[in-house]
């Protein structure tokens, strides 16, 4: 039989610290939880100090590693890694020493070295990763902290890392949208900076030789050329001021609302930022109220983290009403900003008592709907870049050529 020291919380959640005599871990463990103490950390004499050791010279060396934000894949592993390990008896904290081991991110290293140093200094886990934002946003840490009150850690960290997938996912999905469109049209600008730098000048050299008056477009074309040429510097200039002042404008209150009501209110891209923020707001919501989080707590956190101030602020006030005992589905109906569908539907929710459920609904429909968006835009795209292109190109050409179509008449 051997002596283990152990830290754990009971029903109340208070820290206990102590020793127990077990003929094993898993004795140990059945000992505790016949006792009603769930386990945080249990360690046989040395092994403990070695551990401790270990989590310090860990978070030593990463020391001048700043915080940053951690990758989302790299959050998902540990995500269901630690749901696995917790869901298996494993103690908590041997499970963030295991996935201390097992992380290449020095960053990430850091991070759980000071949330298991943390954890055994007696915070309760959901406080430990409370204190790092970046790497735990608050929807993590208010989700783990009603696993904790639950008893259902195991539980809450699979439905975590089932949000974070989903939530990734649709991220990819929106920028390989949006990555053939802009690549595609810095190409454009490219041909057509290379064709009013380089050729043109030749061709005016060569009208300028023959003599006679030029067609309108073509002095149009030449006059554009000479200005990009001889003032390249200051629409250089103009052109970084120009992105500076917008990136400043859209980062106060203001500018940031105005923007994103201008993305909801864009021909063609405008629906599918909606299809987003609305399949967001469903997701976070549903996964939040199905973990325990209450409804009032959870609006403030989607409040925080939708992405789009427009629907943030329909949010916001919202609570109020919600506060004097309105139903969630009246005031966002009221914002003119949600769907009727989706209001309908939540409105369905709140009296069948399966809000969460129908939730979860909206968003899988919604994440159907921006795939369909987002395959429908890229077979638009394509030809409507390709028509952009030609118009764009093909008139420059024809502008330069049009002299040469003339050329007997400028000879003459």
């Amino acid at each position: 039989m051997s002596t283990f020291q152990y830290t754990a919380r009971d029903k109340a959640g208070n820290v206990l610290n102590g020793v127990l005599d077990a003929d094993n871990k898993q004795d140990l463990l059945q000992k505790l939880r016949g006792k009603g103490l769930v386990p945080t950390s249990v360690n046989e004499g040395g092994p403990a100090a070695a551990r401790t050791a270990s989590r310090k010279a860990v978070a030593a060396a990463g020391a001048a590693v700043k915080g940053k934000k951690v990758k989302p894949d790299e959050m998902v592993l540990f995500t269901r890694s630690l749901a696995t390990m917790v869901n298996a008896g494993l103690p908590l904290l041997q499970g963030i020493d295991i996935m201390i081991e097992q992380t290449e991110s020095q960053n990430f290293k850091k991070v759980l070295t000071q949330v298991g140093q943390d954890i055994e200094a007696g915070l309760t886990f959901s406080d430990a990763l409370k204190k790092h934002p970046r790497a735990f946003p608050e929807l993590y840490s208010s989700m783990v902290r009603a696993g904790e009150a639950s008893g259902n850690l195991d539980g809450i960290l699979v439905q975590l890392a089932e949000y974070l997938e989903a939530t990734e996912k649709l991220k990819r999905e929106i920028k390989s949208a949006m990555t053939y469109p802009v690549i595609a049209l810095v190409i454009v600008v490219a041909i057509a900076a290379g064709l009013l730098i380089f050729i043109v000048p030749k061709f005016k050299e060569i009208f300028d030789s023959l003599g006679g008056q030029l067609p309108m477009p073509t002095l149009v074309l030449i006059a554009i050329s000479n200005a990009m040429r001889s003032y390249a510097l200051v629409f250089l200039g103009l052109g970084f001021a120009l992105i500076v002042g917008l990136r400043y404008y859209i980062s106060t209150t203001t500018g940031r609302y105005q923007f994103d009501s201008f993305k909801l209110r864009l021909p063609v891209f405008g629906s599918l930022f909606r299809k987003v923020a609305v399949s967001r707001f469903a997701r976070t919501m549903s996964t939040l109220t199905r973990s325990g989080v209450p409804v009032l707590a959870a609006l403030e956190i989607v409040e925080r983290t939708i992405g789009n101030d427009v629907i943030s602020r329909a949010v916001r006030e919202s609570q109020s009403s919600i506060s004097a005992g309105a139903t969630i589905a009246d005031p966002l109906a009221k914002s003119g900003v949600f769907p009727l569908m989706v209001t309908r539907m939540i409105d369905v929710g709140e009296k069948t008592g399966a809000l969460d459920e129908l939730l979860s609904k909206i968003s899988e429909f919604y994440d159907q709907q921006v795939e369909a968006a987002i395959a429908s835009l890229t077979s638009m795209i394509e030809p409507m870049l390709i028509l952009f292109l030609g118009v764009v190109v093909g008139g420059m050409v024809l502008a330069l050529f049009l002299p040469i179509f003339k050329l007997s008449t400028l000879v003459g």
